[in-house]
């Protein structure tokens, strides 16, 4: 009974009763590439706003050609020793004079701080430094705009293998070690000179002179001047002996 119920509305269905008795074999089709399904991204008003602006901003044009300041520091060291930019000159052989004189390495100097050398004074480092931190910080600012400034330091002694004072006993200058180096004049860049010999008891001058001994007293562990003794009269002599008392300066 249920055979014959279902055999019947099969065939009352019009689809079914229309379908072919055999369907065809479905063809292949070609490789097809599914489209990329674009992701909506919100972006702030604010950052649309500034992007316009860049993209309407003008190009900044091309800045001239700078020099990379390790030239200009490789520059300002040539010739220079010690360590120091501001101290010029040349190394040069140790230095054997007979006993206990002589300079283990000495430099010959042309200039400190820009300040040049009458002589090319023959001393240690030690000393050189000495001299270019008296220069730099005692004489430029005891002299300031006087004259134009200093221009060059007339060099009268450096090292030489003698005794104190010259004299044919006694103990050994600091000369003959190369910790000395006497100046008897300042050259300023007007021409004017100021000598110690006629610039210690003036006015002006002696201002000068009398302030840069002071400044001398530190950097230098003897400084000596007209006020010493007569042999320093007429110049400063300075040297890198050191005493447990600190500095002797008269």
């Amino acid at each position: 009974m249920w055979r014959g119920l279902a055999l019947a509305m099969l065939l009352a269905s019009p689809t079914l009763a229309n379908a072919p008795d055999r369907s065809d074999r479905p063809v292949p089709r070609g490789v097809v590439i599914a489209p990329v399904q674009a992701t909506l991204i919100t972006v702030p008003r604010t950052v649309l706003v500034e992007a316009a602006g860049l993209a309407q901003s003008l190009r900044p044009k091309q800045r001239p050609k700078v020099r990379f300041v390790t030239r200009k520091i490789a520059q300002s060291a040539k010739g220079s020793v010690c360590g120091d930019p501001a101290i010029k000159g040349q190394v040069i052989a140790a230095i054997r004079g007979r006993g206990a004189c002589g300079v283990a390495n000495p430099v010959r100097l042309t200039s400190v701080s820009g300040v040049a050398l009458s002589q090319k004074p023959t001393i240690n480092c030690e000393t050189a430094r000495a001299l270019n931190s008296w220069v730099k910080n005692g004489l430029q600012p005891a002299v300031g705009r006087v004259g134009g400034g200093v221009k060059s330091l007339r060099i009268v002694a450096h090292y030489a293998c003698r005794n104190r004072n010259s004299a044919k006993t006694g103990k050994l200058s600091e000369h003959a070690k190369g910790k000395a180096v006497d100046i008897s004049a300042i050259n300023l860049n007007n021409g004017q000179t100021i000598t110690v010999l006629d610039g210690w008891r003036g006015r002006q001058q002696g201002r000068i002179l009398r302030d840069a001994h002071r400044a001398a007293c530190g950097p230098f562990g003897t400084v000596l001047g007209p006020n010493s003794n007569k042999f320093h009269r007429d110049h400063f002599h300075f040297d890198t002996a050191r005493y447990r008392s600190g500095p002797y300066c008269r």
